[in-house]
């Protein structure tokens, strides 16, 4: 039983290290699962408009959610990810790529 708890502070301290990355790495993936629909959803929103301003909000809508949004919530989710101890990080970090590679796989 200490072999897997040392394991598992290991691996959190080693998380502690890459904390920021692995925020990224888990909101870019939320991106890619769920953009489609965010697109679709867009493109019924301003389906009727002129090719010039639906392309135009297309762009906006890309670099504001897509862009803006990785800048500022990865930080957030970081710090959040941050406050886990050395007992809850890692397996948190393994649950959460799991459960995001279960509904890849479902979708």
């Amino acid at each position: 039983m200490d072999m897997f708890l040392d394991l598992i502070i290991s691996l959190s301290r080693w998380c502690r290290g890459h904390l920021s990355e692995i925020a990224l790495a888990l909101l870019a993936t939320l991106l890619v699962l769920f953009g489609p629909h965010l697109n679709a959803w867009l493109q019924r929103t301003i389906g009727g408009l002129n090719f010039v301003l639906r392309t135009l909000l297309f762009v906006v809508f890309c670099a504001l959610v897509y862009g803006f949004g990785l800048v500022f919530t990865s930080p957030w989710l970081a710090q959040g990810l941050a406050y886990f101890n050395n007992y809850t990080l890692a397996p948190v970090v393994l649950v959460a790529f799991l459960l995001l590679g279960v509904a890849a796989d479902r979708r």
